[in-house]
């Protein structure tokens, strides 16, 4: 539905914004009886869930359980008060870790949303206390989108980088039939399969059908709302907040270049999707961005902290945190006529013969840690600089057998990339380092440290491959360390990468029903804020895969019970 079909101006709630968060909080206060409507500023549904990885972090969750995964509360608790130390906001953790089970369990029962166990998936920091080895995240369920009917037109696509000519992968698994599709009959014939039936699609209907990852979980919560005949307005973005004294009563839209008010009887909920894309507030609260413009985010243009100003406008108090965003490194990937894609490594690092070293051409981080670990690691060695940049560097056997960020592993052409200077090409290392402006005998002496380790498969300057969550991404059938091998085949390769985002930290400060704090401290009647739009519960830190659809799904969860009256 566009705005130009708004047939009403009085209902229950108002959700702004179609990502998990807002969708979530729709559906479960429509599944309760209220009167629900979504509006979505951008002509696409789905936000950033869309372009996502669809993970959630859902401790305790029913799908694990079935699977014979005991998790324990006082366990995550004690994960969580060790992640986010001194941002520990007991309630708000409290209300997250008692309630995802329950969301879980209420969205597989009642709703188009399945989930898929993830039992390997270890929290991204295995050794600390409370921290388990898997089970504690899930996936969405791959999701046909002709179930969607012509809504699928409206379903933001997912994010152009990480596909292959269009076509999503269901997580890691999915992703080794793919890099091994000249190693195994079963992979090739996997391949060959998957490719086919993608091209049926591409060819029958102009995209993708088999919907997986972020996209799959945004279609699902899209249909539970078209089953529950709620209709989310596209193209209709929120201009601000209407107030009777101290409570939010409703908001005011911009339609057809003319302002009007509609009335929200219970409540507002802001989920904008944060603002990874507005310079000002990233001028503001990134250090590595001095004017807004040193970043680059692969989340959706129209994130621009919508929420935010609207929040602060009436007197909510925002929190900024240590880490004002889910930090990760990306390239970006020249199209031509100036224009950008951004690729964000999720993959590649963990691969064995990848390595990340800095201008000065020394590794400074155990590449396969978790991205927003890497992320500070590169912006503390670049601390001092103009830019917070680094290279992935890699030999010719290694770029062939994983790929390296947009390019793709053989027998997928990559010169191109050459051509385009998204890589860089040295016959030697000395030549390498000469081409990135570095000292030659410093990267040399890099690369012969990290090969002399490769000997016995111990990375002993960052433990590259020493953990679960290393290995998690890493090659299993690679001797030795299935992260760690030696760089010594040229040509070698190298590819610059750049502070981004996955989504930001700081936000709209809330509670434990997920309502906004005024600057007196007290809950703004009638307003909400979930999703990246809320400050998040993780304090700043990136403990596990899905930390943030994880806590959108359970706050989404936990607001449209607290707007139908349901006791949290």
């Amino acid at each position: 539905m566009t705005k130009a079909a708004l047939e009403k101006t009085e209902y229950d709630v108002i959700v702004a914004g179609s990502g998990a968060g807002g969708m979530s909080a729709a559906v479960t206060a429509a599944k309760l009886g209220l009167d629900v409507i979504v509006l979505e500023k951008e002509p696409l549904f789905g936000g950033t869930t869309a372009r996502s990885g669809g993970v959630l972090w859902l401790p305790g969750n029913p799908v694990s359980r079935a699977m014979g995964f005991a998790d324990s509360i006082e366990e995550a608790r004690a994960y969580l008060k060790h992640e986010t130390n001194a941002n520990y906001d007991a309630d708000r953790v409290d209300a997250f870790l008692l309630t995802a089970p329950e969301a879980a369990q209420f969205f597989q029962d009642n709703t188009a949303v399945k989930f898929d166990p993830l039992m390997t998936f270890p929290d991204y920091h295995p050794s600390a206390p409370g921290a388990v080895d898997g089970g504690r995240s899930v996936v969405a369920a791959p999701f046909s989108g002709l179930e969607l009917g012509k809504e699928i037109r409206r379903l933001r696509p997912p994010l152009k980088e990480i596909t292959f000519v269009g076509m999503m992968f269901n997580a890691s698994q999915e992703i080794q039939h793919f890099f091994n599709v000249t190693r195994s009959l079963k992979s090739a014939i996997y391949v060959v399969k998957r490719l086919s039936k993608h091209v049926y699609e591409m060819l029958r209907y102009g995209r993708a059908i088999r919907l997986t990852n972020g996209n799959a979980l945004a279609a699902r919560l899209a249909k539970s709302l078209f089953d529950l005949n709620v209709p989310i307005v596209t193209d209709c973005p929120i201009d601000a907040v209407i107030s009777d004294g101290d409570a939010v009563t409703g908001v005011e839209v911009i339609i057809g270049g003319k302002q009007i008010r509609l009335v929200a009887r219970r409540g507002v909920v802001l989920a904008t999707g944060g603002f990874p894309q507005d310079p000002a507030l990233r001028k503001l609260l990134f250090p590595h961005a001095p004017t807004g413009a040193e970043h680059w985010s692969p989340a959706p243009p129209g994130n621009t902290g919508d929420g935010w100003r609207i929040a602060s406008a009436i007197g909510g108090q925002t929190t900024a945190l240590p880490n004002a965003a889910a930090w990760i490194p990306v390239s970006r990937v020249p199209y031509g006529n100036g224009k950008y894609g951004v690729f964000p490594h999720l993959i590649d690092r963990y691969k064995p013969g990848i390595i990340a070293v800095n201008h000065q051409g020394r590794r400074f981080v155990n590449e396969a840690n978790s991205y927003h670990d890497f992320g500070q690691a590169m912006q503390a060695t670049c601390k001092g600089q103009t830019e917070v940049s680094a290279y992935l560097i890699c030999d010719h056997q290694t770029l062939r057998r994983y790929g390296l960020g947009f390019a793709k592993p053989f027998p997928v052409p990559y010169r191109q990339h050459l051509w385009s200077g998204y890589l860089v090409q040295g016959n030697s290392i000395a030549q390498l380092a000469h081409k990135l402006g570095m000292n030659p005998t410093v990267l040399a002496e890099t690369v012969k440290k990290v090969n002399a380790d490769a000997t016995t498969g111990t990375d002993t300057e960052f433990g590259k491959g020493s953990t679960s969550y290393n290995r998690y991404l890493g090659d299993a059938n690679h001797p030795s360390n299935a992260c760690f091998a030696a760089i010594e085949r040229g040509p070698f390769y190298a590819l610059k990468i750049y502070m981004g985002d996955l989504g930001t930290f700081a936000g709209i400060k809330t509670n434990s029903t997920a309502q906004v704090i005024n600057q007196a401290g007290n809950a703004v009647p009638g307003l909400y804020a979930v999703g990246n739009d809320a400050a998040s519960v993780m304090g700043g830190n990136y403990p596990g895969a899905g930390i943030t659809l994880g806590p959108a799904l359970t706050f989404g969860y936990i607001v449209g019970r607290h707007l139908a009256g349901r006791n949290n």
